[in-house]
């Protein structure tokens, strides 16, 4: 339940002997909260600075002025085995495994007496899933929680021998986990946003309200990359480009670590987001990926965002990768991590990551030998919900009988001081103005950027005839169904704000239109249906009550001037072990979107959802689709504003919408070709076998406007391998509506030692332009986003060249230019294109003037007899349906034949005709299907071709 304070409190602290280890004897109507925090021993407490350890003295640790390193040398030579110990440990927070809210005289017999690492998620309201949050009176208002993590963290300073005060660790993926704060989209809604200014504010707000409420690690971001759509968790990750995660990654970690003011913990290292068939199987084992798709994939948002952004903590994973698990694993969690990528901050495991070595990877004998092998490998504290006993008491069994020397302790509790150390946990160690607390979260200035976040998430898939925007004066009546059309839970899960105000679609829409307009209401059916998730298997007959359900929202449909119908997941059907094994709408929502289409009103389906969703029969027969993802708590609102035309929607998708789980893996980026497969002709005479291509691809996404791209500028055209690339075009807005564009820069490595992907994104940019505006985007392309990694397992950038790509989507490329990378030194006097036509076509005979048919001049020719071919190459994907011919002479006999190949060398005859040999270039059309290569065959006679024009020729 919500919890409402009525009373105003103020805080008013009593001297005494331990003044934190009475505070818990009043109850929350004798505790005041003043403006201010204020201590009553202040003994210890000295202008500048704190006499940590209690000894009369300011030693190098508890000196600000002195350098950080010196500070933890000092610190770290007067700690005891058991204070060593107990920093390598979380305490998970009230009701989780401590249960108490504030200290007791008891604590001073509990393990951490001689402190503790961290504290997790203390008071933020979570209890466990399913259950709503706490109704302490500690968790909300702000000023009264942040009152309570500081008497918590008193405890530690004033009841402890060296005073090391605690990481008050919390969640924040989607605002800071707390009874309130300001509440943003789910990650994967910020994805779609392409909005680098925008979620390094939403970083910032994350970090400063954290830090308001009295918490000093923040985990987040989620740096995982998607990778298969099933994946319960799809709904935490920004997307399945490793570019854009680490771009948006490196912006939400520097707002949260704005001055330090949080750490960021970036999760989950490494590796993590490939489950065998999204199967999660609680140790998420056997990722499916080639070491070179780890790499390219999942390890480069974590190398840029701990190098660009200082990231000062990761979260060891519980999977393991060839056989090893992350979590013990010397490589990942210090050669890599550390050695490579710099990492300085601390490592902290994922829930019963180091119980699993034994529990589930079978790796360790028992938790001692799984302890052993987390702390070798680079962990620096362990956070599962158990006791901390439960892992400080083997650690110290191992130091005492040998097996794990005090210098690899000592290693680990460094980094942890450290942390401490730049977060100011031992020069500002409370939060002091606690009124700026109850101003400051979840202010209405923060909910105006949480509100503008809400609507760059939305991305338009489809608009027929331009349905939307719906004119609010022309809509008299408005029918609203489906499950999600007045259910909020999505924006109140865990790992967020967990109790805030939310604006459903249904409140959005009965606020935006006009008075008089009366909107129709009925649900229509439930998320799931009894049977679900077997249903989606074998589909049972509706029952009385889901038909009469399905009925209502039918009868309303027929009433009224235009249908929204709110469909997709929920915490039921998404979200963290709640994989799935299809992508199609759940439950009876589809019969639901059916039986309202057939109405004949004009329809328009919004999606809320935390992960793509096989929406074919919406796709063809449903004129408007407005996917919404989980759009936070003003969501309603951004999406009434969406569909009356007060914004117009500019997000782009960062995940690809297969058609079917059949086709999965179907992702981006992939290598080339990896995305085709079979004829495009259907029905019984046809040759298509399966679904081809995707349902919406990456990037992709509508406005109520258009766009325009022109003027593509490279320089410098020839490079070498260290040098930038500035990319420029301009964009303009060619419609009647001020709208958002996001211009998307892809590139391929035309020819490589290794294969690469067919289309890498290596820059983007959210553009707003009013009607007829025009202005230029500007790209800069660093030599990281050429690089390949090579046969000797180097980054290294090859000589050659690469094709650059503009686009309004990944499939929508509208300008392309090429540069070209020499060695240190050489001189390119060549036009870049002068050798590279040769290089998509080849013939049987006569191949030195193959060429000559793409030189643009009628005036030379390729020529040859019966049984002879020319050879065209064809860009990925491609399904050409026609081409274009100039045969300047023939004999009298002379046929030919156009073939398709779709690999593996078999060419299939599509066209067959006499030569025409008019020297002009002629169309001709033949029943396309995917194909890698075109060929043009001399059947019979002799003849020569001037010109051949193909517009999927590859180039």
């Amino acid at each position: 339940m919500r919890h409402k304070p009525t009373v105003s409190w103020l805080l008013c602290l009593t001297l005494s002997a331990t003044p934190c280890l009475q505070a818990q004897q009043k109850t929350s109507k004798e505790i005041r909260i003043p403006d201010t925090y204020k201590v009553a021993d202040k003994s210890i407490y000295h202008k500048g600075w704190i006499d940590f350890n209690k000894n009369g003295k300011k030693d190098v640790y508890e000196d600000p002025q002195a350098p950080i390193d010196e500070r933890i040398e000092d610190l770290l030579s007067q700690m005891t085995v058991e204070e060593k110990t107990c920093q390598m440990v979380t305490l998970y927070g009230y009701k989780r495994v401590l249960k108490d809210d504030l200290p007791t005289p008891e604590w001073k017999e509990q393990l951490w007496k001689d402190g503790i690492g961290a504290i997790d998620e203390h008071l933020n309201g979570f209890q466990q899933w399913g259950l709503p949050p706490s109704d302490n009176p500690y968790v909300w208002p702000a000023s009264r929680h942040a009152w309570a993590l500081n008497e918590v963290q008193r405890f530690f300073i004033e009841e402890t021998r060296l005073g090391i005060p605690t990481d008050f660790t919390n969640e924040g993926i989607r605002g800071v986990e707390s009874f309130k704060a300001t509440n943003f989209p789910t990650q994967l809604g910020l994805g779609h946003t392409w909005d680098r200014d925008l979620i390094h504010q939403v970083g910032y707000i994350t970090g400063r309200e954290g830090r308001l409420l009295g918490y000093t690690n923040v985990y987040a971001p989620i740096l995982d990359v998607g990778r298969d759509q099933r994946w319960g968790r799809y709904e935490e990750v920004y997307g399945e480009s490793p570019y854009l995660v680490a771009e948006l990654g490196i912006q939400m970690a520097k707002g949260m670590q704005h001055n330090y003011q949080v750490a960021a913990t970036s999760k989950h290292y490494i590796a993590y987001s490939n489950n065998k068939g999204a199967r999660e199987g609680m140790s998420r084992v056997d990722p499916q990926m080639s070491p070179r798709e780890v790499e390219n994939i999942h390890v480069y948002p974590f190398k840029r965002v701990i190098r660009e952004a200082g990231l000062l903590g990761v979260m060891s994973a519980y999977n393991d990768y060839d056989g090893f698990p992350i979590q013990s694993s010397f490589y990942w969690l210090t050669t890599r991590l550390r050695g490579e990528m710099g990492f300085r901050g601390y490592v902290v495991s994922d829930s019963d990551a180091v119980e699993y070595l034994y529990s589930k990877h079978n790796t360790a004998e028992d938790m001692e030998e799984a302890v052993l092998q987390s702390v070798e490998a680079g962990l620096n504290i362990r956070c599962t919900f158990r006791s901390p006993e439960s892992y400080v008491l083997p650690l110290r069994k191992l130091i005492k009988e040998g097996a794990l020397s005090m210098e690899t302790v000592d290693s680990r509790v460094r980094d942890i001081l450290r942390v401490k150390f730049l977060v100011g946990l031992f020069d500002s160690p409370y939060q002091i103005d606690l009124k700026q607390a109850d101003k400051e979260v979840n202010s209405p200035e923060n909910q105006a950027i949480a509100l503008r976040a809400s609507r760059e998430a939305l991305v338009l898939l489809k608009n027929k005839d331009n349905l939307l925007p719906l004119d609010i004066n022309k809509v008299s009546k408005i029918a609203v169904c489906g499950p999600n059309a007045d259910d909020g839970s999505y924006a109140l899960t865990h790992y967020g704000p967990l109790a805030v105000e939310v604006t459903t679609v249904l409140e959005g829409i009965r606020n935006k239109v006009k008075p008089g307009t009366e909107v129709l209401y009925t649900k229509g059916c439930d998320l799931v249906d009894p049977n679900w998730p077997e249903s989606e298997l074998i589909r049972y007959p509706l029952t009385q009550d889901e038909k009469e359900d399905i009925e209502k929202a039918v009868e309303n449909a027929r009433k009224s001037d235009v249908v929204v119908i709110v469909l997709g997941g929920g915490s039921r059907t998404c979200g963290e072990n709640k994989s799935r094994s299809s992508l199609e709408l759940p439950g009876r929502q589809q019969e639901l979107l059916e039986a309202v289409t057939a109405t004949g009103k004009p329809v328009v389906l919004v999606l809320i959802n935390g992960r793509p969703l096989s929406v074919n029969w919406a796709d063809k027969f449903v004129p408007s689709i407005l996917e919404a993802w989980y759009p936070g708590s003003q969501g309603g609102k951004a999406v009434a504003d969406v569909l009356f035309g007060d914004y117009n929607p500019g997000g782009k998708l960062t995940v690809t919408f297969p058609k079917t789980v059949g086709q999965i893996p179907f992702n981006f980026p992939s290598k080339p070709n990896a995305q085709i497969d079979g004829g495009h002709n259907p029905g019984p005479n046809g040759n298509m076998t399966r679904a081809n291509g995707p349902l919406y691809p990456f990037g992709y996404g509508l406005s109520y406007t258009t766009f325009e791209y022109s003027d593509i500028s490279v320089q410098p055209a020839v490079i070498t391998a260290n040098q930038e690339v500035t990319v420029k075009c301009k964009i303009t807005n060619t419609g009647k509506r001020a709208g958002e564009e996001v211009a998307q820069l892809y590139v391929r490595d035309l020819l490589s030692s290794v294969t690469t992907y067919e289309k890498n994104l290596c820059g983007f940019e959210r553009v707003a332009l009013e009607p007829g505006e025009t202005k230029e985007v500007s790209f800069i392309l660093h030599p990281r986003e050429l690089q390949l990694l090579n046969s000797d397992n180097h980054w290294v950038v090859e000589p050659g060249d690469f094709k650059i790509m503009i686009g309004a989507s990944s499939e929508d490329i509208r300008l392309n230019e090429r540069i070209r990378v020499v060695e240190y030194g050489q001189k390119e006097a060549a036009p870049l294109h002068a050798s590279d036509i040769a290089k998509s076509v080849n013939a049987s005979v006569s191949p030195e003037t193959a060429a000559q048919v793409l030189d643009n001049n009628f005036s030379t020719a390729w020529g040859a007899g019966k049984g002879e071919s020319i050879t065209f190459a064809l860009e990925n994907n491609a399904s050409p349906n026609h081409i274009a011919i100039a045969w300047k002479e023939k004999s009298a006999d002379a046929t030919f034949e156009i073939q398709l190949s779709g690999g593996g060398g078999q060419f299939l005859t599509v066209y067959t005709g006499k030569v025409d040999a008019t020297n002009e270039l002629k169309n001709y059309s033949f029943k396309g299907t995917t194909a890698s290569d075109l060929r043009i065959l001399i059947a019979n006679g002799n003849a020569s071709i001037s010109e051949v024009k193909i517009a999927e020729l590859k180039k």
